[in-house]
Parts: C-alpha cells; structure tokens; sequence
C-alpha cells in the first residue's frame, strides 16, 4: 500500500469525485482514477461508488477513509520531524568532552552553538580520552572531544595543537633552566593523571625514550590539585602549556621540555563510516567561522 493512493482516495473523497481531486493533487484526472483503482485492486474491495462525476464511499471505502486520514497524518508528522532535524530546529547531539581543557577550547563554541540552534538539546558527557573513544564506537556519543593520535576506527577534525611543559616547585634545583629534557628529569617522581587519560601513555613514552621509567608519586583527574602537589614539592607534573598559564601558582613555574617533545593534540572523532547528524555536522561547522575563537587566550 502506497501513500500516493492513499492521498488519492483521500482527496477524492474529500471533493466528491474524480476531477476535483486531480486539480488538488496538480495531476490528471486518470491519474487519480488509476490510483484509486490500483488501492481498490490491492485491498480486493470497492472502495467508492461511481455515480456520473462523482462518487460516494462504500462501507468499505468509510474504513479506510478514516484509517488513511491517520495514515496520512503520521506521514506528514514524520517528514515535519525530519525537516527540523535538517533544519537543526530539534534533535540531539551527544558530545564528549575531556576533563582537561574544555573550558578554553569548548565553551565559547557551545554558547555559540546554543545560541544558534536553541532547539538541538546538547547533551554534554565528561570522561578521559579512551573513555570518551570507547562511547563514541559504541554509538552513545555523535562526537568526542580526545588526544591524538587515534585508531583508524576514527575519522577526526584537529582543534588544536599545543606544547607539553613541565612543572616543577619554584625553589626546585632545575626551576632555574630555561629548557629541560625529559632525561634530566629521570630522578623526580612524577604525578600523573588518573587512569583513562591519553596524557598517560604520552608522557610514559617519552621517559621510555629518554631511557627511563618514572616513579609515580601521585595520580589525580584534577589539574588544580595536581598544581597544589607540585606546589608541595610532591613531585613534577606536566601540563599542557595554555593550562598551566591559565592555573598560574606563585609556588610553581612552568618550563618548556622536549627531546622528545611531546604535544596535547586534540581532535574531535566520529566513527569511521558511521552517521553524522545534522546536528554534528553543524557542530564541526562551526570551527572554521568567524567569531569562533579556538585560539586560548594567554595570560
């Protein structure tokens, strides 16, 4: 059963007859004919009697009459519903975000988002980066916010690109150089990130190929107490350089490190092949606007 007969059979009721519903429907008066026919022919029933120009219901034309009305009805609620969700006037976006840095590099893009598509309901879920890569192969999230690099499983969109320095106590022996390496660095302890986050195994690395593996003093998911415990001369963190210039602390100083240098790197992902919404499509639409500033602000 097609909506086009239905619609036909609809409009011929409504009108009286065969010809009117052809002018209503923009098509020719056997085109009508021929649909109402193929509707009866399909049901195996008479759905309306013809009488000269016009017609009227058979009882079981009355049935179907009133079930095509909902029918019809539901078909264009459906195609509405879908038209907003082109339109970005509904639907959902399901977005991931990192627990270190989203308030610089997000918060200015979601307001501006909010701002221009009020209807979307923006869902925001806050994890690590494996965490948020999990969700998104999943299917429970559209788009996540995580380090590069990524498994081919991803496809992703750069935001931004920043230096890892390390931080170190003020009054520490090696606060005083302008660069360090991460060899000179192979006798402090370290305090690193709670389990989950991509910063891990880049820093993990980078001892590795300095020749060493660091003693963990502490690890936490919260920058600013791992600011207060280098502070406390616990041990060395590091730190993506805009963070710790945003979380500047008298008792600290941030230096830049390198051989090897490594970088917070992050890229929104999506699923390789899978759907991207309307909605998530319009979300990374946004990074190349004007007035979408991504860049950090420096202190």
């Amino acid at each position: 059963m097609e909506l086009r007969t239905l619609r036909a059979f609809v409009e011929v009721v409504r009108h009286g007859g065969f010809s009117r519903a052809a002018k209503t429907l923009y098509v020719t008066q056997s085109a009508v004919s021929k649909a109402v026919k193929q509707l009866e022919d399909e049901l195996s029933l008479q759905l309306v009697d013809r009488i000269g120009q016009g017609c009227k219901m058979t009882a079981a034309g009355e049935v179907v009459y009133r079930r095509a009305l909902t029918i019809l009805a539901q078909g264009d609620d459906l195609k509405a519903e879908l038209e907003e969700l082109r339109g970005l006037k509904g639907g959902t976006l399901r977005l991931g975000v990192p627990l270190i840095g989203s308030n610089t590099l997000f918060a200015h893009w979601f307001a501006a988002f909010r701002s221009r598509y009020p209807g979307v309901d923006l869902r925001l879920v806050e994890h690590g980066s494996k965490r948020l890569e999990e969700l998104v192969l999943a299917g429970e999230l559209d788009l996540a916010a995580t380090l590069l690099p990524v498994g081919a499983e991803f496809e992703w969109q750069e935001v931004w690109r920043e230096p890892i320095d390390v931080l170190l106590a003020a009054d520490h022996p090696l606060a005083a150089a302008d660069r360090l390496t991460f060899a000179a660095l192979k006798d402090e302890p370290f305090i690193l990130y709670g389990p989950g986050f991509a910063l891990n195994p880049m820093i993990l690395e980078a001892c590795r190929e300095a020749g060493f593996t660091p003693k963990v003093a502490a690890n936490s998911s919260q920058i600013d107490f791992i600011i207060e415990l280098v502070a406390s001369k616990l041990g060395v963190a590091l730190l993506p350089r805009m963070i710790a210039e945003q979380r500047h602390h008298r008792l600290t100083r941030c230096i830049p490190v390198d051989q090897p240098a490594i970088f917070w790197h992050m890229a929104l992902i999506w699923r390789r092949g899978g759907y991207l919404s309307h909605a998530a499509q319009a979300w990374l639409g946004l990074a190349g606007e004007p007035g979408i500033r991504l860049t950090p602000e420096r202190s």
